[in-house]
């Protein structure tokens, strides 16, 4: 990707784009790493902050630890979600030495991360960047934001689309960097023919209600969908309008085809152990 104001990366089912916003500086990081040979692939989106350029620092510190362990290949020995704690404690490490190079300034960060191996993905965040799954437009999963807004919904203060509008929506209760080890949220599931999981920072899903999200995720040009995502969000979020980066990925047929061949190669074993059994009886 290159420094512009407005970055976009695309390749077969995945679609990647950030903008600066009306910010210095853009703070937003993130990275979509593939091995088309294995059918598997890492996405994470990282939203530094600490000011002074520590925001900048942490989100490019979290990229950096997600292509080390990549290139690694600890994805192919470790489970998908040992894997991802592996990745956001050693981020959270990288954070810290970081921050002890600096005369000034905190690098904190979120993180997001999805890891679409075989039939699983397998996913984690810290902070209130978001992973979203959509069946069509219709949305499956959402995490939830380690942040004072999401307590009050948990605790019947305010509704989940006030989240957006809040003043405790910045005042996150998790994040990379800090003086203990974060709290790693986990989650996972199989994966099925017309998903689409969309990752993002708060530049985006501030502005974009989940039903647009999922309208734009169901499209057939992914694309045109992310560059859509993110000028809609620098058009509402105005002059001052935050830093914003997206990823959206789909599913591929070919776990599907791999689960039916075995069910009619199962089938047929059956069938044909059953007509011989037939025989010898």
């Amino acid at each position: 990707m290159t420094d512009a104001d407005i970055e976009y990366l695309s390749f077969p089912r995945i679609s990647a784009g950030r903008a600066r916003g009306g910010r210095e500086a853009q703070q937003d990081a993130l990275v979509c790493l593939n091995d088309s040979n294995e059918g598997t692939s890492l996405l994470v989106v990282a939203d530094g902050m600490g000011g002074d350029g520590a925001g900048e620092l942490a989100a490019e510190g979290v990229i950096a630890v997600a292509r080390r362990l990549w290139n690694e290949d600890l994805w192919r020995s470790q489970p998908a979600p040992m894997f991802l704690e592996i990745l956001c404690q050693e981020a959270h490490e990288e954070l810290i030495r970081r921050r002890q190079a600096l005369m000034y300034g905190e690098p904190h960060s979120t993180i997001v991360a999805l890891l679409l191996r075989g039939d699983r993905a397998s996913w984690v965040h810290v902070g209130d960047s978001r992973l979203y799954c959509f069946m069509g437009s219709r949305c499956t999963e959402r995490t939830l934001d380690h942040s004072l807004a999401q307590l009050k919904v948990t605790r019947g203060q305010i509704r989940p689309e006030q989240i957006p509008k809040d003043p405790d929506q910045h005042k996150l209760l998790r994040g990379l960097g800090g003086d203990v080890p974060p709290e790693v949220e986990h989650g996972g599931s199989m994966l099925h023919p017309g998903q689409t999981f969309v990752l993002c920072s708060d530049g985006i899903w501030e502005h974009l209600t989940t039903r647009e999200l999922g309208q734009m995720a169901s499209r057939d040009d992914h694309q045109q969908a992310m560059r859509e995502l993110l000028a809609v969000a620098l058009e509402r979020g105005g002059d001052d309008s935050d830093n914003a980066a997206v990823v959206l990925a789909r599913t591929s047929d070919a776990g599907r085809f791999r689960r039916l061949g075995a069910q009619m190669w199962s089938t047929i074993s059956d069938t044909v152990a059953g007509r011989r059994g037939d025989a010898v009886a």
